[in-house]
């Protein structure tokens, strides 16, 4: 898990170096590109993040509603989410 997260911040220090050098116009002729790469990479990040945190998100949202009461006068049995 160390590991993965160091090359996360790698990545996002790479791309904060390249936004800034983007930004002082050292590049201009390829700025738009960069960009357009940039906002590509950060959606496969977040879709990958969704991926592989989906599944537990949505058992312990299921867990906590199987927990509550179905109706005011039930009690809710404990469940270990």
């Amino acid at each position: 898990m160390k590991g993965k997260v160091s090359s996360l911040i790698q990545f996002v220090q790479w791309m904060q170096a390249r936004i800034a050098a983007l930004r002082s116009g050292a590049q201009r002729g390829a700025a738009a590109v960069e960009y357009g790469l940039l906002v590509a990479l950060i959606a496969v990040a977040i879709i990958a993040a969704v991926i592989l945190l989906g599944n537990k998100v949505k058992g312990t949202f299921t867990c906590v509603a199987n927990s509550l009461p179905q109706t005011s006068t039930s009690t809710a049995t404990s469940a270990a989410c």
